[in-house]
């Protein structure tokens, strides 16, 4: 009864104590997912902190950022990567990152820079995943793909060191680089094209891997995190109509959702506002035991704090918004 209590107050959006985590089973924890900030630079730089603050008196087992470091037209320099690093290591427990569009894909935007995309994914790569290991003051370890699949190259040569993965109490979280802009599914140049084959092989492979180490080692639970809106394909350059570059990820996660059998919880970023839903496939259908959660972001410096149950069979997740910090007057 109080865990069915603990379940109603959070789907409500009722504040619940931290402390209460431990409420249905001894394995019980909570994790953050937030995403797509800071974006208006600097003006957000102080928001985000703000966001840190409460999301540190919290204290979550993890803290999940969703990507998109920045606002697509701010400028993609090195300067401002580092604010963004240095605020990550503002975060008391560990802080998992994972890679978004703005950061990379759309740096060829004149108001970006015109940056070459794959030159800023690489140096993305070199500040934010020189180790195995989280960011945040208490760094956990993390498993990548770099170094359990080393022959997936990217197509100039470079390791996958962003596609990320650990267990926390007997649930599966991994990482993969999946932004939006379509996945990089776009025709400016034939590199281009390179590198989302490329990377789309690899994120396939790492995603497969996941589950079978998770169905393997009879974890309760698995958790996705990507930037992208898969379901929403319109960021595509409008005179070039192009295939969605999420149809092999949707299908991949389909099929071994399916072949797991356990209970599956995909978090998104890119579309700025907090959603619940389940998880459709390429057949627009609902796939069972799969939800999605989409964070909040941009104007809304906000977060989704999540709690894990991993031994509640049926649905293991439930949800709480942390509430968005108001931008100055």
């Amino acid at each position: 009864m109080r865990r069915l209590a603990l379940l109603a107050a959070l789907l409500a959006g009722v504040a619940t104590p931290a402390a209460a985590v431990e409420v249905g089973s001894s394995k019980a924890f909570a994790f953050v997912a937030l995403g797509d900030m800071p974006y208006k630079l600097p003006d957000d730089y102080a928001r985000f902190e703000t966001l840190i603050g409460k999301v540190n008196a919290l204290k979550p087992a993890v803290t999940i950022h969703m990507g998109d470091i920045k606002a697509g037209s701010t400028v993609c320099s090195d300067e401002n990567f580092q604010k963004v690093k240095d605020e990550f290591g503002m975060f008391e427990g560990p802080l998992v990152y994972t890679v978004g569009d703005n950061e990379w894909t759309d740096c060829h935007r004149e108001k970006a820079g015109k940056f070459d995309p794959n030159e800023r994914l690489n140096k993305v790569r070199e500040m934010f995943f020189g180790e195995a290991k989280s960011l945040g003051k208490a760094a956990i370890a993390l498993e990548r793909q770099s170094e359990l699949m080393p022959d997936m190259k990217a197509w100039d040569g470079k390791a996958f060191v962003e596609n990320t993965r650990f267990v926390m109490n007997g649930v599966m979280f991994v990482q993969a680089n999946i932004p939006g802009s379509n996945n990089n599914l776009e025709a400016r140049s034939l590199d281009n094209a390179k590198e989302f084959f490329a990377r789309d092989a690899a994120n396939q492979k790492w995603l497969v891997a996941a589950f079978e180490k998770a169905k393997a080692d009879k974890l309760g639970a698995l958790v996705i995190s990507i930037q992208a809106d898969m379901w929403d394909i319109k960021q595509t350059e409008p005179e070039v109509p192009l295939a969605s570059g999420f149809v092999a990820t949707l299908k991949t996660i389909e099929k071994q959702a399916k072949a797991y059998g356990k209970p599956v919880l995909l978090i998104n970023g890119d579309a700025h506002f907090y959603e619940v839903t389940p998880f459709y496939g390429t057949d627009t259908k609902a796939v069972p035991g799969v939800t999605r959660l989409q964070v909040p972001g941009e104007k809304i410096v906000g977060a989704v704090r999540v709690i894990v149950d991993p031994e509640n069979a049926e649905m293991p997740f439930a949800f709480q918004e942390i509430a968005g910090v108001p931008a100055a007057k």
